[in-house]
């Protein structure tokens, strides 16, 4: 057997019992309390009722006049007798069955019809979706009481009548809600590729539609099958069901009423099985509805809760609040504390700064011909590449030194650990990580996808859902402050406030009915005792800040009225109301184009730097990093691999993870050069190997890289990496010299 076939059965092997170890549906409703308890009590009832007869019952249409309205627990009667002398217990076990299976078998014929409405409305579309949704209307105008009781009436009384007339009536209610489901799907993307197949209609419905549309179907279905019951039951007790002899639920019910006085039981009991049976089925619906969505399928099947939960007895890095790690001889390192700030206040302001104006902007900036050409300029993307003597990033405005370490700083994260648990599976997307920005510093945040560059930075304001999400680990010292341990009140007064996110879809995080100006009027008022006149006044200062022409008038237009960089402006705006300490920017210019994307970048920094305002700007893409970082942390597998200046890194990287996303980017000049992507994948954050996570993918790997822990240690000058063999000054990633060293 091939190296190659062993690795493809491993990993199919790992992948099943991957699958095996996550919570099946049902397991995810038996884990919902309530939803376990109903279904519980409605299998002791199913169960009864089809073991009915086997079971040592009297016959339930017998009558004993001789014994009528016996009591509870009269012996042989353990229910007591009706006004007929007919076995209460038996009638019941009988009725309820009768009950189960009209209310199961409409709920079905109603799902069935419906949905095929709704599909074939919603994908036809035009005058189909039109003749049959008005039908729908038609009927959807009676009240569906009245609507069964006329068919009923036209068919006549019989409980399979009113099994067709309940059925009817809720045809429109399936039909409606998969109607609506269908015109957003029969529009997206996948359906265009079916159709570009060569699938007929009714084979995209059946393959591509219904799948979708599926979950929908049967949360609906369970809702109501309840109901249906209550229906059946309902016309029974009116006498257009059940005929007598036979019994079900509502004609005991019926039955009752005219004794109610007399022997309130009898019609106690039927009404006590109605509710059991629709009670349970609504927490079974429920229990289902929630095993089905995909966002609450964590195990614990809670709706995130306001922030991320933290562990009990967390785990906690050996240093403090506010201490900042300083290279000692040997690799090792110590930790000096740094105060909250010089008065010794827990939540300081931070210092005024000095704004420089744009002119003073432009000439601090160093030409094109000396360094990057800007972010998606027209001049095009160039490779990130630092020069002896030439500054590397926009960082640090007038006032402000990232290398100070007397300034406290603004956020200091030691040992961050988040984890997501979905059933007996641990994922470790933060894994103990280490991060420090300084007033007026941005720190790029880069790695692959799915490196946990969110997760963390979610973490640190608890918006990482809970389930699955746990911070499990590690302190997040703001000024000072350890926020893990902060109270709700505390978190929500910071989020927004002290502390903003910009993230990488505006059109998705901007609201989509409420105008921009209401939205960052909304910002400013949940923060600052302003009146609505006052706050925006200020919401259209801070539109001109980020420079939205004609600021008065964008302030009333929505979201999807404006483009793709206006929205983002927007978002920056309403992240700098509250004149934040600590801006994260997740990808801000993802989404943008590479015009706009430099527009984007050139504001965010001009604007933390006239506010020294700390950002931790997460990316994938070093050439973004060279336009706005003071530092750079480069994260893989959920760790920090490497971290240090801007310009250090680009030039002379130690990690070979570093070094080959660097040779990612576009060199400017060289357009023969081969850019290849990193081989292989990341690894599973729920299986991490030991020792270095990107050994399988270094080409400088040796035998003690997979063993043991390795640190984060300093290397050389500002550099520190996670890497027992790294790369020195000058040597390319086979061990040789550079060739690009020796360029003039």
């Amino acid at each position: 057997m091939t190296a190659a076939a062993t690795t493809s059965d491993t990993a199919a092997q790992t992948s099943g019992k991957e699958r095996r170890e996550r919570p099946s549906t049902f397991a995810l409703i038996l884990n919902n309390r309530l939803a376990a308890a109903g279904l519980v009590v409605l299998g002791l009832i199913v169960l009864a009722a089809l073991a009915a007869p086997i079971l040592p019952l009297a016959d339930p249409n017998a009558t004993d006049p001789a014994n009528r309205l016996a009591p509870l627990l009269t012996p042989g009667h353990l229910f007591g007798t009706d006004a007929l002398g007919r076995d209460i217990l038996s009638r019941l076990v009988w009725g309820t069955r009768v009950s189960l299976l009209v209310g199961f078998s409409a709920s079905l014929i109603a799902a069935l019809f419906g949905s095929a409405i709704g599909l074939v409305a919603g994908y036809a579309g035009g005058r189909t979706d039109q003749i049959l949704m008005r039908l729908i209307d038609l009927m959807m105008a009676f009240p569906y009481i009245l609507l069964a009781l006329a068919i009923v009436a036209i068919l006549g009384p019989g409980l399979i009548n009113a099994l067709y007339a309940i059925a009817i009536v809720n045809v429109p209610f399936f039909a409606r809600n998969i109607r609506g489901i269908t015109v957003g799907l029969a529009r997206r993307e996948f359906v265009d590729a079916a159709r570009l197949s060569g699938k007929g209609p009714l084979t995209i419905l059946g393959s591509d539609i219904l799948p979708n549309v599926l979950p929908t179907i049967v949360i609906t279905l369970s809702t109501t099958v309840g109901w249906m019951i209550l229906e059946t039951a309902g016309l029974s007790f009116l006498g257009l069901g059940a005929q007598p002899p036979q019994a079900d639920l509502g004609s005991m019910l019926g039955d009752g009423r005219k004794v109610m006085f007399t022997a309130p039981t009898i019609s106690l009991v039927p009404g006590l099985m109605i509710f059991l049976i629709v009670m349970s089925i609504n927490l079974i619906g429920d229990g289902i509805r929630d095993a089905l969505d995909p966002r609450l399928r964590s195990g614990a099947l809670a709706r995130p809760a306001f922030r991320t939960k933290v562990a009990k007895g967390r785990r906690m890095p050996g240093e403090d609040i506010g201490e900042e790690p300083q290279p000692l001889e040997g690799g090792s390192s110590h930790h000096s504390p740094l105060p909250a700030d010089d008065s010794g206040n827990r939540h300081p302001p931070l210092p005024a700064g000095i704004s420089p104006t744009r002119g003073e902007i432009d000439k601090t900036e160093t030409s094109a011909a000396a360094d990057l050409p800007p972010c998606g300029g027209s001049e095009g993307r160039a490779r990130p590449v630092a020069r002896p003597g030439v500054r590397q990033g926009r960082g640090g405005g007038q006032g402000t030194n990232p290398d100070d370490k007397s300034v406290s700083p603004v956020l200091a994260v030691r040992g961050l650990e988040t984890e997501f648990r979905i059933g007996r599976s641990v994922y470790h997307a933060s894994n103990g990580v280490d991060l420090t920005i300084r007033p007026g510093e941005c720190l790029g945040l880069v790695g692959e996808s799915g490196s946990g560059k969110s997760v963390t930075a979610m973490s640190l304001m608890g918006l990482v859902p809970s389930p699955p999400g746990v911070i499990a680990g590690g302190r997040i010292g703001f000024k000072g402050e350890d926020l893990a341990d902060a109270p709700d009140g505390r978190i929500r007064a910071l989020r927004g406030g002290a502390v903003s996110h910009v993230f990488q879809d505006p059109l998705a995080t901007l609201h989509p009915l409420f105008a921009v100006g209401d939205q960052v009027v909304e910002a400013i008022r949940a923060h600052q005792p302003l009146g609505r006149k006052a706050a925006a006044e200020k919401a259209r200062d801070l539109l001109d800040l980020v420079r939205i022409p004609n600021a008065a008038r964008r302030m009333k237009a929505l979201p999807h009225e404006l483009s793709g960089g206006l929205r983002q402006r927007v978002s920056i705006a309403i992240a700098l109301a509250n004149d934040p300490d600590l801006i994260i920017a997740d990808e801000p210019t993802t989404a943008l184009d590479v015009t706009v994307q430099a527009e984007v970048l050139r504001l965010l920094d001009e604007l933390r730097r006239e506010r020294r305002t700390a950002v931790l700007f997460i990316t994938h893409d070093f050439g973004v990093v060279s336009e706005i970082a003071d530092k750079v942390a480069v994260m893989y597998a959920g760790r920090i691999v490497e971290t240090g200046k801007t310009a250090e890194i680009l030039a002379r990287p130690a990690h070979p993870y570093t070094r080959m996303l660097i040779d990612c980017v576009p060199v400017m000049g060289e357009p023969e050069r081969r850019l290849d992507a990193v081989p292989g994948r990341p690894p599973a954050v729920n299986r991490l190997p030991p020792g270095c996570a990107f050994a399988d993918r270094c080409p400088r790997v040796r035998p003690d890289c997979r063993e043991g822990e390795i640190e984060l240690e300093p290397k050389r000058g500002s550099l520190e990496a996670r890497c027992l063999y790294p790369l020195g000054p000058g040597e390319a990633l086979s061990g040789e010299a550079d060739p690009r060293e020796a360029r003039p």
